[in-house]
């Protein structure tokens, strides 16, 4: 014959009393999580503009779309009011199906990243294979801009065997590190928009 322990204090079973813990704990956890997961959630915007595209999450607030016209109209993001804190571009680019992100990579060195003061390109300019929404590969370079040390990073993610989008992100080389994790962010959340039947 088995007989139920009780407790003293609340003349409940003892196997009854550690499952009320246990919920209990799970519940103060709860309440630590879920208020910090909708904060973080809530710092994420999605940019979506009529005319263009793309979409792509942004990860705090202090990311936002610049207008700029030189040839033609495009978007731009910056991270503050400085470029040094985060700076983003996009381009879209049509190639032949045989070209890949390391001929691109070369083409951008070629014809831009060279004319950089300081330019060095990184890790023996070998990209790094990059998934999100998009897989593509990534490089990264350093260079100077008026006296200041900075990092590049170019992502060449491959929409289709003859499209590319390229996201060409600038930072001080001081906020590399911790800006790095929302570049990737940036870039994994970038998309075509759905097209409407």
């Amino acid at each position: 014959m088995s007989r139920l322990c009780i407790s003293n204090q609340t003349g409940l079973p003892l196997n009854v009393q550690e499952r009320v813990v246990a919920m209990r704990l799970i519940l103060r956890l709860l309440l630590i999580i879920i208020p910090l997961s909708i904060s973080a959630t809530a710092q994420t915007q999605t940019f979506t503009q009529e005319g263009v595209e793309y979409v792509l999450d942004l990860p705090s607030p202090s990311w936002r779309a610049v207008s700029r016209v030189d040839v033609h109209e495009h978007l731009e993001f910056v991270n503050g009011d400085d470029y040094s804190n985060g700076y983003l571009r996009l381009r879209k680019k049509v190639v032949t199906p045989d070209t890949t992100s390391e001929d691109l990579f070369r083409e951008a060195e070629k014809w831009e990243l060279q004319k950089l003061p300081g330019y060095v390109v990184c890790s023996g300019g070998k990209g790094t294979e990059f998934n999100g929404q998009l897989k593509g590969t990534v490089f990264s370079y350093e260079f100077v801009n008026q006296g200041r040390n900075m990092d590049g990073r170019i992502y060449f993610l491959r929409l289709d065997n003859r499209t590319f989008y390229l996201l060409y992100f600038t930072v001080a080389s001081e906020k590399f590190p911790s800006l790095r994790a929302q570049m990737d962010s940036i870039a994994r959340s970038f998309r075509l928009k759905r097209a409407t039947p």
